[in-house]
Order: C-alpha cells, then structure tokens, then sequence
C-alpha cells in the first residue's frame, strides 16, 4: 500500500469516524467506493489531500469506470459516495460537478449491449498489429474467446500459461476469489505459447519489468479509447471498451449452448459459470445483445477474426 494511498484512507477515515448520516449499510457502501476512488487517486494522480479533489478528477474517474465497464447505475452510486464524503469535508477547495456534466449513460435494469461486431474486432486486431504490439492482441484474443476482465489477462504469469497449455484450459481467479476454468480456444493456445518464448520464467505476460501493473492497463485502456473512432463501426450506438469483449463472448457461448439443444436457463447457467459469478440477473446484462437481431453478429465460435489488408497473425 503506497504511503499517499494510505495518507488518503486516513483522512477519509476521519470523516467516516465523525459521520453519523445514512444507515448503516448505506455508509458501509459508500466507504468501499471512497476507497477504490482513493486509490484511482493516489495512482493516477498522487493528490495527496481529499479537500483538493476537483472537477478534473471526478471526470477522469467516471471516464476510468466506463472504461473498465461498470453499469451507470454502479457508477452513479460510486458518485454519491464520492459526493457524501465531498460534503463533509470542512473546507473543499472545488465545487464538484453534476451528473449531467459527467457524461453518463442512462440506468437499464436489462443491460446495454457492449458487444463487439467481428469487423470492429478485426480492425483493433490489425491496429495493434501496426503498432506491433503482440501483447495487445493476445489480451484482446482473452477477453474475446475466454472472457477474462482486464485486471485478470493482466495477473498471467509464466507458470499460469503454462498449465492452461497443458491443462487446455486458464485457471483464473476473479473477483470475490471465485476461481474459474476456462477452456482455451486453438488460438489461445498458440498466443499463449509465443509469450512464453520471450518471458522470463515467473514474470507476469504482459507487464514489463519496471512497469506496474495498472500502468499497463491503463495503456491498454488508452490504446481502445485512441482507436475507437476508426475501430467503431458507423453509427454504432453502442460503447465500445474491454469489457464490452467479455459481453462478446458471453454471447458467443450463450448461442452455442442453445444450439447444443440447451435451455434458456441451462445455458445461462454455464455462461455464468464461465464468466465467474453464480447471479442470474447478471448473465441476463451480459446476453442484452441477444434481444433483439444484429445486422453484424459476433463470430459464432470457430474462426479468428481475419486482420485488415490480409495481414497474417503476427507471430
């Protein structure tokens, strides 16, 4: 824990101690999402007093909070906490912006449709490829065909690879430290493989040495949002992020359940499974694409997405 992430708990402590507004469960919450913005804060941009906290970083946060995909009803209350504590200090230096200044979706109890189509995957594919940037479509190629979140493609290390190459399949552990088996498509195999050429044994995939980790995923985050103008397809409503591939292919195994001669439910109830939660209502956000038909649908299982201009793979 870095010395002005825990110089921010402490402060916010203090006004947890003296606070007595809400219920308990209410402040119970609101503390947990002070705490992750504490941390966004002292990561990104080292403040180093609350009382400082500006319109700039409430904007940076709600950008960072949509790019690892939270649901706006999530990111709204994350803003009330964040608003809470704001009022209690005794002299803010800024006044912090609305919600209507922020940029915010609209709240959905069915879920926004994140997912991909298979051009605007190809054409991430081939941008990372110009860049050169083989660990950028290895990342991609996880969270499309295993569905693994951000934080989670970037924890493999060597010793992780190379049992999901023996075992077929990635052993990850998610949020809540729910572990989780994923099978491993061919391509993943073979990406996977190519890593471990050029990693040292026991060092993380894809974060360099010197480099932290969420350095790295914020890299990664930059290069979509960089890309997004010419990887989205025209007039597409939808947002286009990382986490919107984990909807992808949640989707992807959704319909291949079903064709299997699964039930609605059983299929729900193995994408769950996969996806790394046990809750119902939430593999029903993550299937909203399906409601209704897409005039470019997600791969349907086997074949890689084909790069721009014929490029083959890089290896």
């Amino acid at each position: 824990m870095s010395k002005i992430y825990q110089n921010l708990v402490n402060q916010l402590n203090r006004l947890y101690r003296h606070n007595r507004q809400g219920s308990i469960r209410t402040r119970a919450r609101y503390y947990e999402a002070m705490l992750r913005f504490c941390r966004f804060l002292a990561e990104r941009y080292r403040l180093e007093r609350l009382a400082n906290i500006g319109p700039k970083h409430l904007m940076a946060y709600v950008a960072y909070l949509q790019e690892s995909g939270r649901a706006p009803s999530t990111i709204k209350t994350d803003l009330a906490a964040i608003r809470f504590f704001h009022d209690l200090m005794p002299a803010p230096r800024y006044q912090l912006p609305g919600n209507e200044s922020l940029a915010l979706q609209r709240r959905s109890s069915g879920g926004v449709d994140r997912t991909w189509s298979r051009d605007e995957f190809s054409r991430i594919l081939a941008a990372a490829l110009r860049e050169g940037r083989e660990d950028y479509i290895t990342i991609l190629y996880l969270a499309y065909y295993a569905a693994l979140r951000i934080h989670e493609c970037f924890r493999i290390d060597t010793a992780t690879a190379a049992r999901a190459i023996r075992e077929n399949a990635i052993t990850i552990k998610g949020k809540g430290g729910l572990v989780r088996a994923v099978p491993l498509h061919p391509i993943l195999v073979s990406r996977l493989e190519l890593h471990l050429q050029t990693t040292p044994r026991g060092h993380k995939l894809f974060v360099p040495d010197g480099v932290q980790t969420h350095t790295a995923i914020q890299q990664l985050q930059a290069f979509i949002r960089t890309t997004r103008p010419y990887t989205q397809d025209a007039s597409s409503p939808r947002p286009l992020t990382f986490h919107g591939l984990r909807h992808t292919c949640a989707a992807r195994w959704y319909q291949e359940r079903i064709a299997a001669g699964d039930t609605p439910y059983a299929a729900r109830k193995a994408v769950s499974k996969l996806l790394g939660h046990g809750r119902d209502d939430v593999t029903r956000i993550y299937l909203a694409s399906l409601r209704e038909p897409r005039t470019t649908a997600p791969l349907p299982g086997g074949d890689a997405p084909s790069k721009m201009n014929g490029q083959k793979e890089g290896r």
